[in-house]
């Protein structure tokens, strides 16, 4: 009987416990108050409602607010009559300021749902929503949403404009994601919510995948369908997922696990490198597993270059032959078949002497020794890191050896790829690029510079078949590959050409290099040349080719432009040549240029309708940024339409510069360049701006560029031509007989247009407030639009006329962009004459 009293006991001393602790935090007087609970659910309710419209308002007006915001403090900013935008005002702005762009971002606007819930729990005893889960749910999800938020902002490189999206939280969250495991961040994202969902909403079953079924026994039948029990039902569930039994009855057997099978050992050879593929000694990397582990295979794949070709290039002729049917027999047996290299029939290719011979210890040396060591280093890295690898090869390049790895099973892309700089800091090396995956390979690259560079020169690669027998409109040698291939594009395919570069990283070379393809294979009747050169200093070389190759206006003192109003006469003559060529090719029912000149070699076109052979014609302009600050959209608007347009009729751009920013490289200039060249630039914004892709600020320099067409980047070493092999090779042009004047290109009448509309402003119908305008001009010396529209209290339409007016009358000189323009009447004096002549 002890056992029941002291049980009861118990119980008794247990429950006075349990009343004070409920009660053991005692509320102040005031909070018991029903007015209080009231006054201050109410005022919960209400700072919920002015947060929203604050964060509501900073989310159209923050940008505008925010050069303001860091004067908040500072008493001169109401007596400089500064006004913010936001709807609750300073206090407003910086609020909604804290809350979104310094940490949540958008996800900020929970706030205002936790206090209104509070505010209607204490001061109606309502709850719309469970106050403490709503809560812990919202807390959740504006972190999540927050982060997330932020990886997108980080993925697509928009600092500046998604900030407000994903605040500071969610971004500096990102940041040290991306520093610790690269993109995988959002594996980590998509956990974290994967967990919350989980234990939040107590997730307890995942969908089932559907098996193939099997034959079940009669008992076991019987035995499922009398269990009620849902654990036990789980657990048979997953012993019939786990469980292999014999198969019978035409059930197929199991597989059993592959064996793995041993890789014959081949001792390595320590003789130089011949270019056959030569497998070195595999080494087992350390690591759990089976004890027979495949090992690792490394593998020197065969880069002999290309012999040159023996022969220097000669000049081919190309014929197209068309349809039979139209072509007037008469004149084909009189005159045969039309061929504009004989308006020059003496004129000679340039030889391939004029270039130079370099020696061969310039080519790269590799050893395999250097080849083994950093293979060592890269697995010894990723070892590390706990990644595995089956085998590597090893390709030679000219500037980079390719090291292609094949990662083990399981191993994630992005984990390799986030261990660039590690990599770099083992081999000691700049400029390691890491190519995850390599295209159509199934490996991943690993880029890395060789110590001993080889120089292309230019001779080497123009005297390979390669070049030398392409059947191309616009042959350009580009380079050497990785694997020293010569690469050669087709200028007429691109068809434009956007390169980019940091000062001294080659594009002046590559530049040149391209010049010099064009002019060993072209015939001065099919090709033209029009430079442009803002720096004065890069083109000047090709002076000499004016009555071969180069085109200009028929006022143009200068074969090579330099100067920025002759730049836009000359995109707007060649817009009216592109125009003229269109008309020419409706009129010969052709779709190209190509066909064009097939059927004006054939006679089927008449001379005198104004038909003629049209050869190609290519753009230069090396420095795009000078032009786009000095004319700007003069200067765009026509590229844009030239690169919109004038692929079918042979004109072709290539623009070059050394500054890619979106205010050079604007978007309508972009999109209509799908070839694109990058050599070395400052930062991977750059690189981003001109290839779409980061990549090009890993480059090292002098040639080392990569190139993009149809989405496939390419990593190249361009040739090296010297500047006295330019000068050679203008000089062997320059001096042999050539047309009597360049290429005239349609004369544009740009400066006319202006004349002519001065000429219809009629000075007799002055505006009444001519005179006075006309003094203030004279008496401040500044012909500007702003100073008669602040100081005459007048419209911007008015006080333009009256400009236009002063202009015709001969007080101010023309228009000149964005300065003020000129006062021709120095003194009040000549003024007063003036204007009493005209009165």
């Amino acid at each position: 009987m002890s056992q029941p009293i002291n049980r009861q006991n118990s119980i008794r001393n247990e429950r006075p416990k349990a009343r004070p602790s409920s009660v053991s935090i005692k509320w102040p007087t005031w909070q018991a108050d029903r007015r209080s609970q009231l006054a201050f659910g109410g005022l919960l309710m209400l700072l919920a409602i002015g947060l929203t419209v604050a964060f509501c308002s900073y989310l159209l007006t923050g940008q505008a607010d925010q050069s303001v915001l860091s004067k908040v403090t500072d008493a001169p900013l109401r007596e400089s009559g500064t006004e913010m935008r936001n709807f609750l005002g300073i206090l407003g702005a910086y609020i909604a300021h804290v809350f979104i762009f310094r940490w949540f971002g958008i996800a900020a606007l929970g706030i205002p749902i936790i206090l209104f819930l509070a505010g209607c729990k204490l001061a109606f005893n309502f709850e719309l929503l469970p106050l403490s889960r709503t809560t812990k749910a919202v807390l959740f999800y504006m972190t999540w949403i927050s982060a997330l938020a932020g990886y997108i902002v980080l993925a697509t490189d928009s600092v500046g404009q998604g900030s407000v999206w994903c605040g500071g939280i969610g971004y500096e969250v990102n940041v040290w994601l991306y520093n610790l495991i690269g993109w995988g961040g959002l594996a980590i994202i998509g956990f974290a919510l994967f967990v919350f969902l989980v234990f939040f909403y107590g997730i307890t079953k995942l969908p089932s995948i559907s098996l193939p079924q099997r034959p079940v026994s009669a008992s076991k039948a019987a035995y499922d369908s009398e269990d009620d029990d849902p654990e036990e039902e789980d657990e048979d569930d997953v012993k019939d997922f786990i469980d292999v039994k014999p198969a019978s009855n035409g059930v197929p057997k199991p597989v059993p696990s592959p064996t793995p099978v041993p890789v014959a050992e081949v001792p390595a050879e320590p003789e130089p490198l011949n270019g056959h593929t030569t497998e070195l000694k595999p080494e087992k990397v350390n690591g759990s597993g089976p004890p027979a582990k495949k090992p690792l295979t490394f593998t020197i794949a065969d880069t002999t270059p290309i012999e040159p070709a023996s022969e220097s290039p000669q000049p081919v002729a190309e014929v197209f032959a068309g349809p039979t049917d139209e072509v007037d027999e008469d004149a084909l047996k009189l005159h045969g078949l039309y061929d504009p290299t004989l308006d020059l029939p003496r004129y000679q290719f340039p030889t391939i002497d004029l270039l130079t011979e370099y020696p061969e210890n310039k080519k790269a040396q590799v050893s395999a020794e250097e080849l083994e060591a950093n293979k060592d280093r890269i697995v010894d890295t990723l070892q590390n890191y706990g990644i595995t690898i089956d085998s590597i090869k090893a390709t030679i390049g000219p500037t980079v050896t390719l090291y292609e790895i094949i990662p083990a099973a399981g191993v994630r892309i992005s984990k390799i790829k986030s261990l660039e700089d590690d990599i770099a800091l083992s081999l000691a090396a700049l400029g390691i690029r890491i190519i995850a995956p390599m295209p159509g390979q199934g490996t991943i690259g690993i880029e890395v510079p060789n110590k001993n560079r080889e120089m292309v020169a230019m001779r080497s690669v123009m005297t390979t078949e390669k070049f030398t027998k392409s059947n191309f409109e616009l042959p350009v040698v580009m380079g050497k590959t990785i694997s020293n291939e010569i690469y050669v594009a087709d200028l007429a395919k691109m068809p434009h050409l956007l390169m980019a570069g940091a000062t001294g990283q080659g594009k002046s070379v590559g530049l040149n290099v391209l010049l010099t393809s064009l002019i060993y294979k072209k015939h001065p009747s099919q090709l033209k040349l029009i430079l442009v050169d803002p720096k004065k200093v890069e083109l000047t070389l090709f002076n000499k080719l004016e009555r071969h190759f180069l085109a200009q206006l028929p006022d143009s003192d200068e074969p090579i432009i330099t100067d920025t109003k002759k730049v836009v006469n000359t995109l707007n003559s060649l817009c009216i040549e592109m125009d003229n060529r269109y008309n020419l090719l409706k009129d010969a029912q052709c779709r190209n240029l190509k066909e064009y000149n097939a059927k004006f070699i054939q006679r089927r076109l008449n001379p005198e309708k104004g038909h003629k052979f049209l050869p190609y014609i290519v753009l230069v302009i090396d420095e795009l940024a000078d032009l786009m600050m000095t004319a700007g959209k003069e200067v765009e608007q026509p590229i844009a339409r030239l690169a919109q347009l004038a692929r079918a009729i042979g004109i072709h751009l290539v623009v070059a510069t050394q500054r890619p920013s979106v205010n050079v490289i604007t978007g309508l200039i972009k999109a209509n360049f799908p070839a694109r060249l990058s050599f070395k630039v400052t930062s991977k914004i750059d690189s981003r701006t001109i290839l779409d892709t980061g990549g090009a600020e890993q480059l090292v320099g002098m040639g080392d560029m990569l190139f993009s067409s149809n989405s496939d980047i390419v990593r190249l070493q361009c040739p090296f031509v010297d500047t006295n092999e330019i000068e050679d090779i203008c000089e062997f042009v320059g001096s042999q007989r050539g047309y009597d004047s360049a290429y005239n290109l349609p004369e544009f009448a740009g400066d006319e247009s202006g004349s002519s509309e001065e000429k219809e402003i009629d000075l007799e119908n002055r505006d009444p407030m001519f005179d006075e305008a006309a003094r203030l001009v004279v008496n401040h010396q500044q012909g500007s639009t702003s100073l008669i529209q602040r100081r005459l209290k007048l419209g911007y339409n008015r006080a333009g006329r009256l400009i236009d007016q002063l202009e015709a009358a001969g007080i101010v000189g023309a228009f000149e962009g964005s300065k003020a323009r000129e006062v021709l009447v120095q003194d009040i004096h000549t003024l007063e004459e003036i204007l009493k002549n005209m009165n």
